[in-house]
């Protein structure tokens, strides 16, 4: 039996595709599940004979888990997910045992997609791309995340820019806010938008506030990880702050240390 989820949406058409299967009784192990459009197996088995029928019945907080799990780019989460859901309404597992492995893995995913959407919420770079004689500023980003986190984090820039009009692409989906209205849409332009005005400043304020004396490499990295530098304005300062961080600070202790020059470049291509 396949099912095929839209791209937009995945995770409430994942939930009421489950509630039918379990009041049909049909065993997890039957279905085959994929996103978007799919052609039909011609081979495929026989529908699956109907079983005994289960009542959904979750916590809330087992339900906020499984929906935050199920936007892991693994592509068995909504097989695995499917059997824990009945599992757990049957009471023959509780939530939280990171005893049983499908769990454990289903929770660990869970927080791989919660860091994801942390990250999304700090490194987006909106640029500016206001039309002329337009009433309202408009902005533009690109972001590439490791999950499927596009839906559950655009929530957060609606609520925090309402009073613009902005896009954020992935290489997948696209939300787009204007007149304070969200929007989730495939992506058509997979590319960066053009640099703006601004970038130059930041640039600036960055290479500012950047304190060598506080420098730690490794928890730098951990906390804004390299794969996102390259869509970052300030990350191309980055390599020439941390090699001139030592002269830096022996600077601030004699003054008749010379203080290193930065050397700038202009922000590599993007494409």
């Amino acid at each position: 039996m396949q099912i095929a989820l839209p791209r937009i949406g995945t995770v409430a058409a994942w939930r009421q595709e489950v509630r039918r299967l379990a009041a049909a009784g049909i065993d997890p192990a039957a279905v085959i599940w994929s996103v978007g459009e799919t052609a039909p197996d011609l081979f495929a088995a026989a529908p699956p004979r109907p079983a005994t029928p289960t009542q959904l019945m979750l916590s809330r907080e087992a339900v906020e888990g499984i929906e935050m799990a199920l936007l892991h780019n693994d592509p068995e989460r909504f097989a695995r997910a499917h059997a824990l859901v009945l599992r757990l309404s049957r009471r023959e597992l509780r939530w939280g045992d990171r005893s049983d492995p499908a769990l454990r893995r289903l929770l660990d995913q869970q927080k791989a997609v919660g860091r994801d959407i942390h990250k999304m919420h700090g490194f987006v770079r909106f640029r500016e791309v206001t039309p002329p004689g337009a009433n309202r500023r408009a902005f533009a980003a690109w972001f590439e995340p490791d999950h499927h986190i596009l839906e559950a984090a655009a929530p957060f820039f609606a609520r925090r820019f309402g009073d613009m009009d902005w896009l954020i692409a992935t290489p997948t989906l696209t939300a787009r806010c204007e007149a304070g209205v969200l929007q989730i849409e495939e992506t058509a332009a997979r590319q960066p938008p053009p640099a703006d005005a601004t970038e130059e400043l930041w640039r600036v304020y960055f290479a500012a506030i950047f304190n060598p004396a506080r420098l730690m490499v490794t928890a730098m990295k951990s906390h804004m990880p390299q794969k996102y530098w390259k869509n970052l304005p300030e990350a191309d300062l980055i390599p020439g702050l941390i090699r001139a961080a030592e002269t830096r600070v022996r600077a601030m202790h004699d003054p008749n240390t010379p203080a290193p020059r930065l050397r700038r470049r202009a922000p590599a291509g993007r494409g």
